[in-house]
């Protein structure tokens, strides 16, 4: 046998030997790798440079985001659904605003006319409320009727409430041939705005503490009883959407009109203090939303409470909204409290529609001495002394109401995305 073949074959078979063990020692490597490649050593790179697999990445992980990322990221409409529209800032949008001609609503009434009484500037109404982290649906008032069709919609309160009426009932009216609206008023204490074609109303009832008001006028007296719901509650029930107000007429102990006593429990009290008054009143109004509201039929809103401009920030004569972000409206908060309280223990759902601090901001929206008074515009001479006959209460119309109907339009918008019937107790 020739020595240098046996040498060959010897090394040949070590090589071999040395090359199944380096493939096998790689594979493992590999394996390995795949799962717990440290990138932060040269060798691990090496090993998968110098390995046969595909290392390209398929069409669907060829993102540089980190593991995991897409499967977190928020799909947009549930961000958005989420969105919290009542935190955001005024700007001022001629474009945008007013959403209709005031003049051409035929039962906007004298007190929030303010141009037809004379008011003679009109910026007021071009401000647009838009959404710091969201963008905020434009009302649309086709899309509102359409999600409306073959619906009631009923909004119960004082004044401020019926602001929002007039709002909402000229925003539709302005979206529809006049022939197919039927508008019934009877005074200030109910209202109706019908779309004939959607079969669906738009409804108003006075009841400003939402509990039964009883008037003696023998005797010129008056009780509120507050564990007894208000008698037009009984046309409430089967409304698809109700819009629920109160609380400015709880701290008007003085005005005309208010009561006298107060009843509970069959027991009379003179001297009741108006937050206990209001907070027994309340858990009234929650008894009979959960006892009579079909949550999959009806949703509940609650709007929160509208700010006065009076004192240091009087309303009159004032052009602009206030700027400054730290104002704060001085209202009693022990009864925006016990409301929001109240709101979260109810079973049935309730959204709660927080306007207050959007609206401390416009001074300048109040209707001031353009407004009426008893049915009646004020006089040259009443306007001549605002320190007495200006109102600093309600809103001038096209105005600021106008926002809180577009808000009520986005939370429908946001509700029908996130499926109403999921939903619970919530600020939009």
């Amino acid at each position: 046998m020739d020595i240098g073949s046996t040498n060959i074959n010897s090394r040949w078979r070590i090589c071999t030997l040395a090359s199944f063990l380096g493939v096998v020692l790689l594979v493992l490597l590999l394996k390995q790798g795949r799962h717990s490649v440290d990138l932060s050593h040269p060798q691990s790179l090496e090993v998968l440079a110098a390995s046969s697999l595909d290392l390209v990445p398929s069409s669907t992980n060829q993102s540089s985001d980190p593991p995991g990322f897409e499967e977190s990221r928020e799909p947009e409409h549930e961000k958005q659904s989420r969105c919290d529209i009542f935190d955001g800032k005024w700007i001022y949008d001629p474009k945008a605003s007013p959403l209709y001609n005031g003049a051409q609503c035929p039962f906007l009434s004298n007190q929030v006319s303010c141009q037809k009484n004379g008011r003679p500037d009109s910026q007021y109404e071009r401000w647009s409320w838009e959404g710091n982290q969201c963008a905020i649906p434009r009302f649309n008032g086709t899309d509102m009727l359409e999600s409306l069709r073959g619906k009631r919609v009923i909004i119960v309160g004082d004044s401020l409430n019926r602001n929002q009426w007039e709002s909402l009932a000229c925003l539709l009216y302005s979206s529809i041939a006049s022939s197919d609206a039927h508008v019934e008023v009877r005074d200030g204490m109910y209202k109706v705005f019908r779309a004939k074609n959607y079969n669906c109303s738009v409804e108003f009832y006075w009841s400003p503490f939402l509990v039964r008001l009883e008037e003696d006028r023998a005797n010129g007296t008056s009780i509120l009883n507050l564990d007894k719901i208000c008698a037009s509650a009984k046309k409430w029930k089967g409304a698809n959407i109700m819009i629920f107000n109160t609380g400015h007429w709880w701290k008007h102990q003085r005005k005309p009109n208010t009561w006298n006593f107060v009843r509970y429990k069959q027991e009379l009290f003179q001297n009741m203090e108006t937050e206990l008054a209001f907070e027994k009143a309340m858990k009234t109004w929650a008894g009979w939303i959960d006892k009579n509201v079909n949550s999959t039929e009806t949703k509940v809103y609650f709007r929160s409470i509208s700010p006065e401009h009076k004192g240091k920030q009087w309303c009159h004569n004032e052009t602009q909204p206030i700027v400054d972000n730290s104002y704060q409206q001085i209202f009693p908060h022990t009864i925006r409290e016990i409301t929001e309280r109240t709101i979260q223990k109810t079973r049935i759902p309730v959204t709660y529609l927080n306007i207050t601090k959007l609206s401390e901001y416009r001074r300048d929206a109040h209707p001031t001495v353009y407004t009426s008074r008893g049915g009646k515009i004020l006089t040259a001479e009443e306007k001549r002394h605002p320190e007495v006959h200006a109102d600093c209460s309600h809103w001038c119309l096209p105005g600021l109401p106008d926002t809180w109907s577009r808000l009520l339009y986005a939370s429908l918008v946001l509700d029908s995305t996130r499926g109403s019937s999921s939903s619970s107790h919530s600020a939009v």
